[in-house]
Protein backbone atom coordinates (compact mmCIF):
# COMPACT_ATOMS: atom_id res chain seq x y z
CA UNK A 1 0.00 0.00 0.00
CA UNK A 2 1.28 3.44 -0.90
CA UNK A 3 -0.29 6.39 0.87
CA UNK A 4 -2.25 9.16 -0.79
CA UNK A 5 -0.15 12.32 -0.66
CA UNK A 6 -1.71 15.64 0.31
CA UNK A 7 -0.07 18.19 -1.97
CA UNK A 8 0.38 21.31 0.13
CA UNK A 9 1.56 23.39 -2.81
CA UNK A 10 -1.57 22.61 -4.86
CA UNK A 11 -3.96 23.18 -1.97
CA UNK A 12 -2.16 26.39 -1.05
CA UNK A 13 -2.52 27.70 -4.60
CA UNK A 14 -6.23 26.90 -4.55
CA UNK A 15 -6.82 28.64 -1.23
CA UNK A 16 -4.73 31.66 -2.21
CA UNK A 17 -6.83 32.04 -5.34
CA UNK A 18 -9.93 32.23 -3.15
CA UNK A 19 -8.23 34.74 -0.85
CA UNK A 20 -7.27 36.92 -3.81
CA UNK A 21 -10.93 37.05 -4.87
CA UNK A 22 -11.97 38.12 -1.37
CA UNK A 23 -9.21 40.74 -1.27
CA UNK A 24 -10.41 42.13 -4.58
CA UNK A 25 -13.95 42.37 -3.20
CA UNK A 26 -12.66 44.36 -0.23
CA UNK A 27 -10.84 46.77 -2.54
CA UNK A 28 -14.18 47.74 -4.06
CA UNK A 29 -15.07 49.00 -0.56
CA UNK A 30 -11.81 50.96 -0.34
CA UNK A 31 -10.09 48.48 1.98
CA UNK A 32 -6.74 46.91 1.10
CA UNK A 33 -5.82 44.10 3.55
CA UNK A 34 -2.43 44.92 5.07
CA UNK A 35 0.06 42.76 6.95
CA UNK A 36 2.97 44.33 8.87
CA UNK A 37 5.97 42.09 9.57
CA UNK A 38 8.72 42.88 12.07
CA UNK A 39 12.09 41.14 11.83
CA UNK A 40 14.80 41.65 14.45
CA UNK A 41 18.29 40.37 13.73
CA UNK A 42 19.92 38.55 10.85
CA UNK A 43 18.82 34.95 11.31
CA UNK A 44 18.86 33.60 7.71
CA UNK A 45 15.84 31.32 8.15
CA UNK A 46 13.78 34.13 9.70
CA UNK A 47 14.73 36.48 6.87
CA UNK A 48 13.55 33.92 4.30
CA UNK A 49 10.27 33.36 6.16
CA UNK A 50 9.53 37.08 6.31
CA UNK A 51 10.46 37.58 2.66
CA UNK A 52 8.14 34.73 1.64
CA UNK A 53 5.29 36.10 3.75
CA UNK A 54 5.63 39.57 2.23
CA UNK A 55 5.80 38.18 -1.31
CA UNK A 56 2.74 35.99 -0.73
CA UNK A 57 0.80 39.01 0.54
CA UNK A 58 1.53 41.07 -2.53
CA UNK A 59 0.71 38.19 -4.89
CA UNK A 60 -2.69 37.80 -3.22
CA UNK A 61 -3.50 41.47 -3.74
CA UNK A 62 -2.71 42.53 -0.19
CA UNK A 63 -0.41 45.25 1.07
CA UNK A 64 2.61 44.48 3.22
CA UNK A 65 4.93 46.45 5.47
CA UNK A 66 8.30 45.06 6.50
CA UNK A 67 10.37 46.55 9.32
CA UNK A 68 13.85 45.11 9.83
CA UNK A 69 15.95 45.95 12.89
CA UNK A 70 19.51 45.11 13.89
CA UNK A 71 19.91 42.31 16.43
CA UNK A 72 21.18 44.74 19.10
CA UNK A 73 18.25 47.17 18.79
CA UNK A 74 16.78 48.52 22.01
CA UNK A 75 13.49 46.62 22.59
CA UNK A 76 11.81 49.94 23.35
CA UNK A 77 12.13 50.87 19.68
CA UNK A 78 10.29 47.71 18.62
CA UNK A 79 7.59 48.22 21.26
CA UNK A 80 7.09 51.78 20.01
CA UNK A 81 6.74 50.56 16.43
CA UNK A 82 4.21 47.92 17.43
CA UNK A 83 2.19 50.62 19.21
CA UNK A 84 2.19 52.68 15.98
CA UNK A 85 0.98 49.71 13.95
CA UNK A 86 -1.70 48.92 16.53
CA UNK A 87 -3.04 52.46 16.14
CA UNK A 88 -2.92 52.49 12.33
CA UNK A 89 -6.39 51.57 10.97
CA UNK A 90 -4.93 50.70 7.56
CA UNK A 91 -2.92 47.84 9.11
CA UNK A 92 -5.00 44.73 9.75
CA UNK A 93 -2.41 42.17 10.79
CA UNK A 94 0.89 42.36 12.70
CA UNK A 95 3.42 39.58 13.08
CA UNK A 96 6.71 39.56 14.93
CA UNK A 97 9.03 36.93 13.50
CA UNK A 98 10.38 34.51 16.10
CA UNK A 99 12.88 33.80 17.53
CA UNK A 100 13.84 37.22 18.89
CA UNK A 101 17.32 38.06 20.23
CA UNK A 102 17.97 36.97 23.82
CA UNK A 103 17.69 40.47 25.29
CA UNK A 104 14.03 40.59 24.24
CA UNK A 105 11.16 39.33 26.39
CA UNK A 106 9.38 37.45 23.61
CA UNK A 107 6.19 36.96 25.60
CA UNK A 108 5.96 40.69 26.35
CA UNK A 109 6.48 41.51 22.67
CA UNK A 110 3.73 39.14 21.56
CA UNK A 111 1.39 40.50 24.22
CA UNK A 112 2.01 44.05 22.98
CA UNK A 113 0.37 43.26 19.64
CA UNK A 114 -3.32 44.16 19.59
CA UNK A 115 -5.40 40.95 19.86
CA UNK A 116 -7.48 42.21 16.93
CA UNK A 117 -4.33 42.30 14.76
CA UNK A 118 -2.58 39.21 16.16
CA UNK A 119 -2.84 37.17 12.96
CA UNK A 120 -0.38 34.57 14.28
CA UNK A 121 -2.84 33.80 17.08
CA UNK A 122 -0.17 33.98 19.79
CA UNK A 123 -1.65 36.66 22.09
CA UNK A 124 -2.89 35.22 25.40
CA UNK A 125 -6.37 36.59 24.74
CA UNK A 126 -6.55 34.73 21.44
CA UNK A 127 -5.08 31.57 22.95
CA UNK A 128 -7.83 31.70 25.58
CA UNK A 129 -10.52 32.20 22.94
CA UNK A 130 -9.23 29.14 21.10
CA UNK A 131 -9.33 27.13 24.33
CA UNK A 132 -12.97 28.14 24.81
CA UNK A 133 -13.82 27.01 21.29
CA UNK A 134 -14.46 30.48 19.89
CA UNK A 135 -11.18 31.50 18.22
CA UNK A 136 -10.61 34.97 16.82
CA UNK A 137 -7.48 33.83 14.95
CA UNK A 138 -6.31 30.23 14.61
CA UNK A 139 -2.50 29.79 14.73
CA UNK A 140 -1.39 29.43 11.13
CA UNK A 141 0.23 25.99 11.08
CA UNK A 142 -2.61 24.17 12.90
CA UNK A 143 -5.08 26.11 10.72
CA UNK A 144 -3.28 24.82 7.64
CA UNK A 145 -3.32 21.26 8.96
CA UNK A 146 -7.09 21.43 9.49
CA UNK A 147 -7.53 22.62 5.90
CA UNK A 148 -5.42 19.70 4.68
CA UNK A 149 -7.45 17.17 6.66
CA UNK A 150 -10.62 18.71 5.24
CA UNK A 151 -9.30 18.59 1.68
CA UNK A 152 -8.42 14.89 2.02
CA UNK A 153 -11.85 14.11 3.55
CA UNK A 154 -10.24 12.58 6.63
CA UNK A 155 -12.94 11.50 9.13
CA UNK A 156 -12.46 13.41 12.40
CA UNK A 157 -15.42 12.62 14.64
CA UNK A 158 -14.33 9.99 17.15
CA UNK A 159 -10.88 9.59 15.58
CA UNK A 160 -7.91 8.70 17.78
CA UNK A 161 -5.36 11.47 17.32
CA UNK A 162 -1.79 11.44 18.59
CA UNK A 163 0.19 14.68 18.46
CA UNK A 164 3.95 14.39 18.99
CA UNK A 165 5.04 17.77 20.32
CA UNK A 166 3.50 20.15 22.86
CA UNK A 167 4.60 23.59 21.61
CA UNK A 168 2.40 26.66 21.98
CA UNK A 169 2.71 27.23 18.23
CA UNK A 170 1.61 23.81 16.97
CA UNK A 171 1.02 21.01 19.48
CA UNK A 172 -1.32 22.67 21.98
CA UNK A 173 -3.52 24.62 19.51
CA UNK A 174 -3.64 21.56 17.24
CA UNK A 175 -5.06 19.57 20.14
CA UNK A 176 -7.72 22.20 20.82
CA UNK A 177 -8.86 22.29 17.20
CA UNK A 178 -9.12 18.52 16.96
CA UNK A 179 -10.93 18.29 20.29
CA UNK A 180 -13.45 20.74 18.88
CA UNK A 181 -14.04 18.25 16.06
CA UNK A 182 -14.80 15.49 18.59
CA UNK A 183 -11.48 13.67 18.23
CA UNK A 184 -9.89 11.79 21.12
CA UNK A 185 -6.52 13.50 21.50
CA UNK A 186 -3.26 12.37 23.08
CA UNK A 187 -0.26 14.71 23.25
CA UNK A 188 3.17 13.07 23.46
CA UNK A 189 6.43 14.83 24.31
CA UNK A 190 10.03 14.25 25.38
CA UNK A 191 8.98 12.70 28.69
CA UNK A 192 6.37 10.34 27.24
CA UNK A 193 7.02 6.67 27.87
CA UNK A 194 6.93 4.25 24.92
CA UNK A 195 6.17 6.75 22.15
CA UNK A 196 5.60 3.99 19.60
CA UNK A 197 2.79 2.52 21.74
CA UNK A 198 0.88 5.75 21.34
CA UNK A 199 1.69 6.44 17.69
CA UNK A 200 0.67 2.92 16.59
CA UNK A 201 -2.91 3.45 17.82
CA UNK A 202 -3.39 6.79 16.08
CA UNK A 203 -5.92 7.15 13.29
CA UNK A 204 -4.36 10.58 12.77
CA UNK A 205 -0.73 11.19 13.69
CA UNK A 206 0.67 14.73 13.81
CA UNK A 207 4.47 14.99 14.16
CA UNK A 208 5.71 18.41 15.31
CA UNK A 209 8.92 18.10 17.31
CA UNK A 210 11.76 19.15 15.00
CA UNK A 211 13.66 15.86 15.03
CA UNK A 212 14.54 14.52 11.61
CA UNK A 213 12.81 11.27 10.62
CA UNK A 214 12.07 10.21 14.20
CA UNK A 215 8.71 8.67 13.25
CA UNK A 216 9.34 5.54 11.21
CA UNK A 217 6.98 3.28 9.32
CA UNK A 218 6.88 0.65 12.09
CA UNK A 219 5.49 3.30 14.47
CA UNK A 220 2.42 3.97 12.32
CA UNK A 221 -0.96 2.28 12.31
CA UNK A 222 -1.75 0.81 8.86
CA UNK A 223 -3.99 3.19 6.96
CA UNK A 224 -3.44 6.13 9.34
CA UNK A 225 -3.32 9.76 8.28
CA UNK A 226 0.17 11.14 8.94
CA UNK A 227 0.72 14.91 9.10
CA UNK A 228 4.38 15.92 9.17
CA UNK A 229 4.85 19.45 10.51
CA UNK A 230 8.61 19.16 11.05
CA UNK A 231 11.15 20.93 8.87
CA UNK A 232 14.72 19.74 9.37
CA UNK A 233 17.89 19.93 7.33
CA UNK A 234 20.02 16.81 6.87
CA UNK A 235 23.86 16.88 7.00
CA UNK A 236 23.69 16.80 3.18
CA UNK A 237 21.67 20.00 3.22
CA UNK A 238 18.35 18.47 2.17
CA UNK A 239 15.05 19.26 3.86
CA UNK A 240 13.18 16.48 5.62
CA UNK A 241 10.39 16.17 8.14
CA UNK A 242 9.94 14.51 11.51
CA UNK A 243 8.59 11.46 9.67
CA UNK A 244 10.71 9.01 7.69
CA UNK A 245 8.67 9.52 4.54
CA UNK A 246 9.92 6.51 2.58
CA UNK A 247 8.98 3.95 5.21
CA UNK A 248 5.87 5.79 6.38
CA UNK A 249 4.26 6.08 2.95
CA UNK A 250 4.17 2.28 2.66
CA UNK A 251 2.04 2.02 5.82
CA UNK A 252 -0.03 5.21 6.03
CA UNK A 253 -3.27 5.78 4.15
CA UNK A 254 -2.73 9.54 3.77
CA UNK A 255 0.51 11.47 4.30
CA UNK A 256 1.99 14.95 3.86
CA UNK A 257 5.48 15.33 2.34
CA UNK A 258 8.33 17.61 3.38
CA UNK A 259 8.90 19.89 1.59
CA UNK A 260 5.64 20.68 -0.16
CA UNK A 261 3.24 19.67 2.60
CA UNK A 262 2.28 21.71 5.65
CA UNK A 263 4.84 24.47 5.00
CA UNK A 264 3.05 26.22 2.11
CA UNK A 265 -0.21 26.12 4.03
CA UNK A 266 1.23 27.95 7.02
CA UNK A 267 1.86 31.13 5.05
CA UNK A 268 -1.46 30.73 3.23
CA UNK A 269 -3.38 30.68 6.50
CA UNK A 270 -1.47 33.76 7.68
CA UNK A 271 -2.92 35.51 4.63
CA UNK A 272 -6.36 34.10 5.51
CA UNK A 273 -6.15 35.51 9.04
CA UNK A 274 -5.04 38.91 7.72
CA UNK A 275 -7.92 38.94 5.26
CA UNK A 276 -10.38 37.94 7.99
CA UNK A 277 -9.12 40.83 10.13
CA UNK A 278 -9.66 43.24 7.24
CA UNK A 279 -13.15 41.87 6.58
CA UNK A 280 -14.09 42.48 10.22
CA UNK A 281 -13.09 46.11 9.75
CA UNK A 282 -15.40 46.32 6.75
CA UNK A 283 -18.51 45.24 8.63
Amino acid sequence: MTAKIIDGNALSAEVRGQLAERAAALKTKGIIPCLAAILVGEDPASAVYVRNKVAACEKAGMRSIKDVYAADIDPAVVFARIAELNADPSVHGILVQLPLPKHFDSEAVLESVSPEKDVDGFHAENVGALMQGNPRFIPCTPYGVMKMLESAHVPLKGAEVVIVGRSNIVGKPMAMLLLAKSCTVTICHSQSKDLAFHTRRADILVAAVGRARMITGDMIKPGATVIDVGINRTPEGKLCGDVDFESAKEVAGVITPVPGGVGPMTITMLLANTLEAAERCAT
